[in-house]
């Protein structure tokens, strides 16, 4: 077995006694983006590990390697933060966009760390937007198995037909996607004219679901506002303005997945 020096002790130090952890692993606790993303980018030749360029995601690496992606260095791991961001429409949650729309990141406030977004809302969908700076914390989040409602505010235009709002509880095949069960309320206190608010509330979020499913009833989405996703609310949070979540409540909220990744790490 050939030696690792392990720079603190100035000693040798086995593979076995220090396996450390995979490079997308590690890219997505620095908050670089997702382990899928971050794979994709080691694939793409954007990743160096002590000078060389990998191609392969099948490599532990600790906290002597140097690690660069689109050549510059990646910051240490932090203590993993989340913040609430009130996204406004006419914005894309990307780092990058090719047709040059406006971007969710150029409006981060300068102080702010290099994050990534929870989930996403389209161009068009404004309100929460949940960003932190650990981007495996992201992706748990994100999965359906775990079980995050998504709750919506949405305002149609057209004939509402109360029984097909209702049968939406039992999941909806549009195209031969199969959406899962949505529940659906009408805000009556919010009618105005022939435009109506809906309450919905989702729990997997696949791509433009909401809007798809009202156009597939005949109904125009004019406004589609995300009011919560899984315990963290939107709240008075105004347009573009962003809060970080009390490290307290997030530990109630995510306290699970600290869990986890210690035992996963100390094992």
């Amino acid at each position: 077995m050939v030696p690792v020096m392990d720079k603190k002790l100035n000693k040798p130090k086995t593979a076995s006694t220090f396996e450390g952890e995979r490079i997308a692993k590690r890219l997505a606790r620095a908050g670089v983006c997702s382990r899928p993303d971050a794979e994709r980018m080691i694939e793409e030749g954007r990743v160096s590990v002590d000078g060389k360029v990998i191609k392969s995601p099948a490599l532990n690496v600790t906290d002597d390697n140097v690690i660069w992606v689109d050549g510059a260095p990646i910051e240490d791991a932090e203590e993993t933060r989340v913040w609430r961001y009130h996204k406004p429409a006419g914005t894309i949650t990307t780092a990058r966009d090719p047709q040059g729309r406006p971007t969710v990141f150029e409006k981060m406030p300068p102080e702010m760390p290099r994050v990534v977004s929870i989930g996403r809302l389209d161009f068009n969908t404004e309100g929460l937007l949940l960003l932190t700076n650990d981007g495996e914390l992201a992706r748990h989040l994100e999965l359906p198995a775990n079980g995050w409602l998504r709750h919506y505010r949405v305002r149609v235009y057209g004939d509402i037909n109360p029984k097909a709002l209702a049968a939406l509880a039992n999941g909806v095949t549009i195209s031969g996607i199969k959406y899962e069960p949505m529940k659906v309320e009408i805000e009556k206190e919010k009618e105005s004219g022939s435009n109506v608010w809906l309450s919905v509330t989702i729990r997997e979020g696949k791509n433009r679901e909401v809007r798809k499913i009202m156009e597939h009833l005949g109904l125009q989405v004019t406004r589609l506002i995300r009011v919560a996703f899984g315990p963290f609310q939107l709240g008075k949070l105004a347009r573009g303005g962003i809060e970080e979540v009390p490290r307290g409540p997030l530990r109630d909220s995510v306290g699970s997945f600290f869990d986890n990744r210690k035992k996963k790490k100390n094992n």
